[in-house]
């Protein structure tokens, strides 16, 4: 989870736990969030923010993925 305060309130933008401690680079226009890894320049995340939100969710539901 990473965190960000576009004028205002903040924010908690959910990447997954598979990227923790990743170091990423965030790319702000506005409402726009583009999330990449730092090393790879591999993009882990685009999305606009809910400003009626807290928390924006990756959209996946929680636990194991099912195979």
């Amino acid at each position: 989870m990473v965190t960000l305060r576009p004028a205002g309130p903040l924010h908690h933008i959910g990447v997954g736990r598979t990227h923790a401690g990743t170091h990423m680079i965030m790319l702000v226009n506005d409402l726009d969030i583009r999330i990449v890894n730092a090393v790879t320049g591999e993009l882990l995340r685009d999305l606009t923010i809910d400003p009626s939100r807290d928390y924006q969710p990756t959209g996946r539901s929680p636990g194991p993925q099912r195979r």
